[in-house]
């Protein structure tokens, strides 16, 4: 018997300060990178899926972004005022 699946881990880049599409308002955003792993008896072995987005902090409206929209981001944040990047990405599991 073999088992298999999938694990999602989701990485928090940084904390931006952008106007929102959702609610027009200028409020804090999350930059986020989500990565889907092939999992072979509970072992993740490789990524299958990466994706980046954005969300608002004040309504939860999400957006999704091309990795070189995240990138482009993170470093504005990280020269900006309002940005406040992550020195190590915090890695939270999520449930798929």
């Amino acid at each position: 018997m073999i088992i298999f699946g999938t694990k999602g881990y989701l990485y928090q880049l940084a904390i931006l300060t952008l106007v929102c599409g959702g609610c027009g308002n200028p409020t804090a955003h999350t930059l986020r990178k989500r990565v889907t792993k092939f999992t072979l008896f509970f072992v993740p072995l490789f990524p299958f899926s990466t994706k980046y987005l954005t969300q608002c902090t004040f309504c939860g409206t999400e957006q999704k972004l091309t990795k070189e929209q995240a990138e482009q981001l993170r470093a504005q944040g990280a020269s900006g005022p309002g940005g406040q990047p992550y020195g190590q990405p915090q890695q939270q599991p999520y449930q798929s």
